[in-house]
């Protein structure tokens, strides 16, 4: 039989550190039910001692998320941990995952302390967090630029105290492949008591470089692969989840193991991920990416004709990238669209049907064929927000070669209406300034993206933009087949997103 990878999935914790990406509450366990339905090994839901919303996050998957062990970060403090204790009492398989800085530059600049006194730090934190939990993680930050001998004396101090698994992050990208590798083969080689925690390995993407150097550590002997969905994450991003998968499921011949991840189901919870995130997936991206599987070569397409294995070495199902997607349609009944809802891994509460039930017939109305993308940003749109403080009811615009744009607008203010009109340079500037002189805000817009969720004319316009206000970043999402519209939504969701951070402040940990 071939080892077992485990996948450590890091999506709702340091995923959500990519810079305006912060997920709410539903959010977060909307995502946690997927990737347990995904089959990752573990869920590191957050790090409760940042903010009271990230521990009500944690503990709300804690108690609800089945299938899976669910993770909570701490630093080597005690206070962090025993807030990460009380996130993660109630689920079925608990984790603390403590991490402390070792590399010399770390100690010197960060830390201000000796590796004698880390040492001690890291034993104390882990027996404080295995007297509070069975399963402890521990992580020496920034490891690929530690000395190695001190490497192997933290290890074996933390195993020894408890820790059930070692996590060796390459915390900056810094790591080149072959490098990596011998790194993990050190440790494993000249760590006593290694045989008793399980080797784990978080890998950065500076250099583009996470992926294949997570597989050089797999190939090391390292058996636990830290990732997050589309390989979002702190500056250039994380190792990538469904990368490492299909890497290992694809190439066998290489990598004689396997991981228990149904991969018929990357695909979709990808598309969540850039949904919730607004983080869009880039075309040429790996397994994911709209190109992965298009061919436009002549040549590539009659080889695919012929026989698909010629230029794909993946069947796009395999991935869950179908391309019979129709599904619903106007006359399709509530029953219908329930069930195909939790095909898509949405268990929806009779009032949440009822919401959704409700857009899809005003969309059906408006566009022939729904598809699931489509079902996807009406969940999205309809209840995984923030709660809403501003709220869009009636929208007009003008606009055309010889008139100037103006825009009426009319919001809710925690259920008050309120309406105006101004002018912009544009249609989309003119609703952005009216929405801004009445909601009173002065966040800057820094990113402003459209793209199509589906093909067709009546495909309905996704809209991104990316706010800034008081050095708080947030992401914004719209969706309707008005881009007009789909662009005022996204620009109101934004600010609900930047009220929500205002009144929940996180304080994020030091990177792994």
């Amino acid at each position: 039989m071939n080892d077992k990878v485990y996948i450590f999935d890091t999506t709702l914790r340091d995923g959500e550190q990519s810079p305006g990406a912060s997920m709410n509450t539903v959010e977060k366990l909307r995502l946690a039910t997927r990737l347990a339905q995904l089959g990752v090994d573990v869920i590191e839901a957050g790090f409760p001692a940042a903010s009271q919303g990230d521990f009500e996050a944690v503990r709300e998957i804690s108690k609800k998320v089945k299938g899976s062990i669910v993770c909570g970060l701490a630093r080597v403090l005690p206070d962090d941990i025993n807030i990460c204790a009380k996130s993660i009492k109630d689920a079925e398989s608990p984790r603390i995952h403590t991490f402390v800085s070792t590399s010399e530059i770390h100690l010197k600049y960060q830390m201000q302390k000796t590796q004698e006194e880390v040492l001690q730090i890291a034993k104390d934190a882990v027996k404080l967090s295995r007297n509070l939990c069975d399963d402890v993680e521990f992580s020496a930050m920034d490891a690929s630029r530690t000395d190695p001998e001190y490497l192997c004396r933290i290890f074996e101090v933390a195993i020894d105290a408890g820790a059930t698994t070692i996590n060796i992050p390459d915390t900056v990208g810094y790591a080149i492949p072959n490098e990596f590798g011998e790194l993990i083969k050190y440790i494993m080689n000249n760590t006593p008591n290694i045989d008793k925690a399980i080797v784990s390995v978080h890998c950065h993407n500076d250099l583009g470089l996470a992926t294949a150097n997570t597989l050089a550590a797999i190939s090391a002997g390292a058996r636990q692969a830290e990732v997050t969905i589309n390989g979002i994450g702190e500056r250039a991003g994380n190792t990538s989840l469904e990368e490492v998968v299909m890497s290992l499921k694809t190439r066998p011949n290489f990598f004689p193991m396997e991981t228990g991840i149904k991969t018929d189901k990357i695909y979709p919870i990808s598309r969540l991920v850039s949904m919730i995130t607004g983080i869009i997936v880039q075309p040429n991206k790996a397994i994911v990416g709209a190109n992965a599987f298009a061919h436009e070569s002549g040549i590539h397409q009659d080889g695919v004709l012929k026989n698909p294995m010629t230029y794909e070495i993946m069947r796009p199902e395999t991935v869950g990238l179908v391309t019979n997607k129709l599904v619903l349609g106007k006359h399709s009944g509530r029953h219908a669209l329930r069930s195909h809802l939790k095909e898509l891994g949405y268990e929806l509460s009779d009032d949440e049907l009822n919401i959704i039930f409700k857009q899809f017939k005003e969309l059906a109305d408006k566009k022939k064929n729904i598809l699931d993308e489509d079902l996807e940003a009406l969940v999205t749109e309809g209840i995984m927000r923030t709660p809403d403080i501003f709220e869009l009811d009636y929208l007009h615009v003008t606009s055309g070669t010889t008139v100037k744009p103006a825009a009426s607008v009319e919001i809710l203010i925690n259920g008050r209406s309120v309406k105006n009109t101004d002018s912009g340079n544009g249609p989309i500037d003119a609703v952005f300034n009216t929405i801004a002189k009445l909601t009173g805000t002065e966040s800057d817009l820094l990113r402003f993206s459209v793209s199509a969720i589906t093909g067709g004319t009546d495909a309905q316009g996704e809209v991104t933009v990316r706010l800034r206000e008081k050095g708080i970043l947030t992401l914004g999402k719209g969706t309707d087949p008005d881009i007009i519209t789909a662009s005022a939504k996204a620009y109101i969701n934004g600010l609900n997103r930047l009220e929500y951070l205002k009144a929940n402040p996180v304080t994020p940990p030091e990177v792994l």
